[in-house]
């Protein structure tokens, strides 16, 4: 697909910096949210979650979804939404904070 240098502004944001980075971990750490317990409305609110590019947004399906996970509660959706939010976090942290991608996960961890 083909974007024009005109449209990045609208289509493309910028990664976070580490004071970004510093509010996303406490956001992580303070959330207190709770999931659907139907699987489908969930499923369909964390892919969209995830398609919107928000970092804000991807705290929430890893925390929800992580709680559920200590339920034993995931079917293979969530997991593959776990999985990928799991993965666009700890990007997003790594290179806002400089740290390697194993330590950015580390962190996430140990708050979820």
């Amino acid at each position: 697909m083909l974007l024009r240098e005109t449209d990045l502004d609208d289509t493309v944001r910028p990664p976070i910096n580490a004071a970004e980075a510093s509010k996303l971990l406490e956001h992580i750490d303070k959330w207190k949210g709770k999931v659907s317990k139907q699987w489908k409305a969930r499923a369909n609110a964390h892919q969209q979650a995830i398609e919107k590019g928000d970092p804000y947004g991807y705290a929430k399906v890893f925390k929800g979804l992580s709680k559920l996970e200590q339920e034993g509660n995931l079917r293979s959706q969530d997991r593959a939404h776990l999985k990928l939010s799991t993965q666009l976090l700890v990007e997003e942290l790594a290179n806002a904070l400089g740290k390697s991608q194993e330590e950015a996960l580390d962190q996430i961890e140990k708050i979820a």
